[in-house]
């Protein structure tokens, strides 16, 4: 079953690497460059310049963000890096600059529409998203699109990814002596260690996700901020530390992206071809850029303008790997222990960390994954719940909150190559309705940028 799931994750991710990274530049030149040049505008919004109470929505832009943040900047930042530079080497981190930088305009465009064509639920208050924009803005014979969207984001949006890395990172950096047995359930033998810590972390996140996106919202602004500089801070000193190889792995990065000399996985149009999809994937994974995921966040926002919700849209993929996956590798690469170990996804960081700070590196770290993958758990939610209770109404989507904190149990006890695997697929697939009616709608979003735009200028 493993290599079944290894073998279709693949194979689905082949054409939606042309998908994400052609359908950003097309965004990217069909906008002719303008969002890249209202940033500064952007995070004047976050700032709550223009912040009105009695706009339609939920919360504001920065607790917009900060939940579409709170789950982009998670363990695959951690884990998810690492998983990519100890199959591609140096030259992935390229490719995931490359879609993250596309991914950009994605944003912008998908975000936009998400406050455009804000639909109604089942009891009658506002949504945005993905599979609203296709049922608000197109006719009915798209329809299956926005099912199809719903359906996949109820998988792709598990918290089983987070809790696994999360769980991993506990036990071997905090507890790498404890020793609680194994337990025989369903059919595997089940660490009890790991069943504990799934638990504990079911209970952590139903506190917050039980309260809705209000809660979930206050609770990402105050967070994601914290967890992010702690991990810069982190990275910073293991950079000055090794100071001296910085600008050699800097330039390798761009080198290898051409050549794959380190390559390790499967040949698809040879190991160029390979790099290329492997840093795509865990870009993707990561960011969520194209996927719909921040769309869903950005559709909460308290706005009457999309174009100011599709620009701070734009900040999160450059935050997320730009930036905090910009970092992770760096750690990896500087220290060497891309080489020199033969572990991956976020036992490789915490050695990383280790090499360069003994003693602290490794706790340092855990409490950067566990901020990482606990914002994590609380956003992915919320994303679920609204698919579910587009696709059954509200009354039976809250029981999706029950499913969702269970999975975190069982995230906590599988295998991390199955697991991420999964979410690939059903992120894969998530890509396809929200990239084909983003490029159906562009023309309705440039129409809006230039009214918006001409007022700004007044």
């Amino acid at each position: 079953m493993t290599e079944f799931i290894r073998t279709l994750a693949n194979g689905i991710w082949t054409p939606v690497l042309f998908l994400l990274i052609l359908g950003g530049l097309f965004f990217f030149f069909y906008s002719r460059f303008i969002p890249y040049k209202y940033l500064t505008h952007a995070i004047n919004i976050l700032r709550g310049k223009y912040d009105n109470p009695n706009d339609p929505g939920y919360i504001n832009a920065y607790q917009a963000l900060s939940t579409a943040l709170a789950s982009t900047v998670g363990m695959g930042n951690i884990a998810g890096v690492a998983y990519a530079i100890s199959i591609g080497g140096p030259g992935a981190l390229f490719w995931m600059w490359v879609t993250a930088f596309v991914g950009m305009s994605s944003n912008f465009f998908t975000s936009a529409l998400a406050v455009m064509y804000r639909g109604k639920d089942s009891e009658g208050n506002i949504q945005g998203g993905p599979m609203y924009v296709i049922r608000e803005a197109l006719n009915k014979k798209w329809y299956w699109m926005a099912v199809v969207f719903s359906l996949c984001c109820l998988i792709g949006c598990l918290p089983i990814f987070q809790a696994n890395q999360l769980t991993q990172a506990i036990r071997e950096i905090g507890f790498p002596e404890v020793n609680w047995g194994v337990i025989w359930l369903g059919g595997a033998d089940i660490l009890v260690f790991n069943l504990v810590v799934g638990i504990v972390l079911t209970v952590t996140a139903g506190v917050v996700i039980i309260g809705g996106i209000q809660r979930i919202g206050n609770w990402a602004g105050r967070m994601v901020p914290l967890m992010i500089v702690l991990y810069f801070l982190c990275v910073l000193i293991i950079l000055v530390l090794n100071i001296k190889v910085v600008p050699h792995y800097l330039w390798l990065i761009i080198t290898d992206a051409f050549k794959a000399e380190f390559y390790k996985g499967p040949l698809f149009g040879g190991a160029l071809g390979g790099l290329i999809l492997t840093g795509v994937r865990r870009a993707s994974f990561s960011s969520e850029a194209g996927i719909g995921t921040a769309p869903l966040a950005l559709g909460a926002s308290k706005s009457r303008e999309p174009i100011r919700e599709g620009l701070v849209s734009m900040l999160s993929p450059a935050i997320d790997t730009l930036v905090v996956c910009t970092l992770t590798a760096l750690a990896i690469l500087v220290t060497g222990v891309w080489q020199t170990s033969d572990t991956n996804g976020v036992t490789l960081t915490s050695t990383a960390f280790e090499s360069a700070l003994p003693g602290a590196g490794k706790y340092l770290l855990l409490l950067c994954a566990f901020f990482f993958a606990v914002t994590s758990l609380f956003s992915y939610c919320y994303y679920g719940n609204k698919s579910m209770a587009f696709l059954v109404g509200v009354k039976y989507g809250r029981y999706y909150n029950y499913f969702y904190l269970a999975t975190i149990i069982f995230g906590a006890v599988v295998s991390m190559e199955t697991v991420i695997n999964i979410i690939d697929i059903a992120y894969a697939i998530m890509a396809f309705p929200t990239m084909i009616s983003g490029f159906m709608l562009a023309p309705r979003v440039m129409e809006e940028a230039r009214r918006y735009f001409a007022r700004l200028s007044r």
